[in-house]
């Protein structure tokens, strides 16, 4: 047992420095120390805990399976003392320098980062943002691991330790290539319904950074009885929409960036034949953030941006007209 009245607390730092870094050397840089004042302090950290905590692996330094479960916690209380210390203080944006990693598809690259760069080149110009894209099994952990800062993604259900909050609801079109023989042969307007035996014929594009073939259109289909067939997959919404442009593909695509993105692309927005319940879109993060200024800060303008994309309601597939024949 550690004896805390005895204990060198400034181990700590060393420790979290060494997982942090895998190396002596570099720990030491991030702490201001040398080689050598390292190494004693891991020495001093091994007859604490009587456990070898790293092991040499290449030309760095692995964790134990005890250090690695000291990591998260580790680094979360020295966080809440470093806050605890510092104080409340005024946050200023203009000269805040922080840095987050921010986890979502490529649907954010194209309607929300463009207008966030400019909301932070008025208000937060050194701040420095990476949208990086994660397969969405592992976005929750990667929020434990301090892989990312903050998560955008479907609503599900989540530890108690990771904190909330609903952004925008999302519903599905269907999207197809301007002049696509099928959609002209059946009389077919943009923002009508395709008729559900059409949309099951067609080969469809389905979003799946896992490699899956079947989404919520599928459970959809499911529910009224019908299955639709999937030709390709892919890891990335663009992926998505050039494919449809290019072929005589279909795939449902969220509302709002079919939208935007059709007149570019080429393609036309139709209203799928079966409802299809929208997704609620909603950005998470580890508790251990939610007093931060900045990070406070970053979340609200998120918020904002997106805030015009929510859709409350789904709506409801338009009827085809009935034309008349004129002789």
């Amino acid at each position: 047992m550690v004896n805390l009245s005895t204990f060198d607390l400034n181990l700590l730092r060393v420790l979290d420095a060494l997982l942090r870094e895998g190396s002596t050397v570099a720990a030491g840089t991030r702490l201001g120390l040398s080689q050598p004042a390292v190494s004693n302090a891991l020495g001093r950290l091994r007859a604490a805990t009587g456990d070898a905590l790293f092991f040499r692996q290449g030309q760095g330094l692995a964790p134990t399976e005890y250090a690695r479960r000291l990591e998260g916690p580790l680094r979360e209380h020295l966080d809440a003392i470093q806050t605890l210390l510092n104080g409340p203080r005024t946050f200023d944006p203009q000269t805040s320098e922080a840095r987050f990693r921010i986890s979502g598809s490529d649907f954010f690259a194209e309607m929300l980062m463009p207008q966030l760069a400019g909301r932070l080149a008025a208000e937060a110009p050194r701040m420095l943002l990476h949208l990086v894209d994660l397969v969405p099994d592992s976005y929750v952990d990667t929020l434990e691991r301090y892989e990312v800062d903050l998560a955008l993604i479907p609503a599900i259900p989540f530890p108690d330790w990771v904190q909330s909050r609903a952004i925008f609801k999302s519903t599905f079109s269907v999207i197809a290539r301007r002049g696509h023989p099928d959609m002209v042969q059946a009389g077919i307007r943009p923002g009508e319904a395709v008729p559900i035996d059409l949309f099951c014929a067609l080969g469809h594009v389905l979003f799946s950074p896992e490699g899956k073939d079947s989404a919520m259109g599928d459970a959809a289909l499911a529910r009224v009885g019908r299955k639709r067939r999937v030709a390709m997959t892919m890891p990335v919404f663009s992926g998505v929409y050039r494919a449809v442009a290019n072929s005589d593909l279909i795939a449902l695509l969220p509302t709002q960036l079919a939208r935007h993105v059709a007149p570019v692309v080429g393609l036309e927005v139709y209203s799928a034949p079966m409802p299809i319940d929208p997704a609620t879109i909603t950005m998470i993060w580890h508790r251990r953030y939610s007093g931060w200024p900045p990070h406070a800060w970053l979340r609200e303008q998120i918020a904002d941006l997106l805030a015009p994309l929510d859709e409350t309601t789904d709506p409801r597939p338009v009827r085809k007209r009935s034309r008349i024949k004129k002789d």
